[in-house]
């Protein structure tokens, strides 16, 4: 046998091993409890695979390594102070460059819904009318002359339309109208003032200052004078005389009155108490005649002629 043979064998592993490995029957045994171990029951099975794949490999390298993920919220140390700073900043930034639209947004939204309940519902809808200042007309007259709906929204009623409507009837001269929420319109009117009555038909038409014919009347006013015409009314020329002398009269002659005729343009007399008569003539320089028939009153006589005033007769 030569030297190196006997090196060889000599020098060489153990029979059954590899390298210095464990015995057969130690590597047999050891593999067994491994296997028992492995087919425990349910309560080792997360043993077993945790095992499975944290053991080593082939190369004993832990290429099975289980790879899983745990996401975890780091602390506040983990941020640093100038990032933290300029979020800080943006969000405050995105908040206020928000704000004047979010606040926009919710005006308009306020608008839009008051505006549906002030012109689109009954809520604040018309329920009552409140007259000031009648005495010639009743408060029925005045709503039946208004028109307005029970319950059509107060915001939309035409106001100058109300006016106008109520003003048209006879006795009144004006009127104003106006809202009082939540369910009012108040409606104040001018009454014409009375100045004389005109005698047609055994009836009584009562004019004011501008010859309005407002009221018919079955008996004669109290406290008016009486004014013959023809045909009364705002543009009757007439009418018109006869309303210029009235309204030129003095306190003295006013007390003393009873009526006014007037037979045509140049033809106007004054009837006062007693019978006494003022012969006027036409409507020109009322003023001054009404001074001088004044003047005359306490002389004697029936009959004052003051159609010129400056030459007057008394008899």
């Amino acid at each position: 046998m030569s030297p190196g043979a006997s090196r060889g064998r000599s020098g060489g592993p153990p029979p059954g091993g590899r390298g210095g490995g464990p015995p057969p029957g130690g590597r047999g045994a050891a593999g067994r409890r491994a296997g028992r171990s492995g087919r425990a029951g349910p309560g080792t099975g997360g043993t077993r695979s945790g095992a499975a794949r944290s053991g080593v490999g082939r190369s004993g390298t832990g290429r099975g390594t289980d790879r899983g993920w745990r996401l975890v919220r780091a602390g506040t140390d983990a941020v640093p102070p100038s990032v933290r700073r300029f979020t800080r900043r943006a969000r405050q930034n995105r908040v206020r460059a928000a704000l004047p639209w979010t606040l926009s947004a919710g005006i308009l939204v306020l608008v839009l819904a008051a505006a549906g309940i002030v012109y689109g519902t009954p809520l604040l809808g018309f329920r009552t009318l409140r007259v000031v200042g009648a005495t010639l007309v009743t408060d029925d007259q005045v709503r039946q002359a208004a028109r307005v709906t029970d319950g059509v929204p107060l915001a939309r009623v035409d106001l100058d339309a109300v006016r106008t409507r109520v003003a048209e009837l006879p006795p009144v001269a004006r009127a104003t109208v106006s809202r009082q929420w939540p369910n009012t319109l108040r409606v104040e009117v001018v009454e014409r003032t009375p100045v004389a009555a005109v005698p047609q038909n055994r009836r009584f038409l009562v004019v004011d200052g501008s010859g309005v014919v407002f009221q018919t009347r079955a008996d004669r006013p109290a406290g008016l004078p009486l004014a013959r015409l023809g045909t009364p009314g705002p543009d009757d020329a007439a009418t018109k005389g006869a309303l210029t002398v009235l309204a030129a009269l003095t306190p003295e002659l006013r007390d003393r009155l009873t009526e006014v005729t007037v037979e045509g343009p140049a033809r106007i007399t004054v009837t006062l108490r007693g019978g006494r008569t003022v012969l006027w003539g036409d409507a020109s320089r009322s003023d001054t005649k009404a001074q001088v028939a004044t003047s005359l009153l306490a002389r004697k006589g029936d009959t004052i002629d003051v159609r010129t005033p400056d030459v007057v007769t008394i008899r």
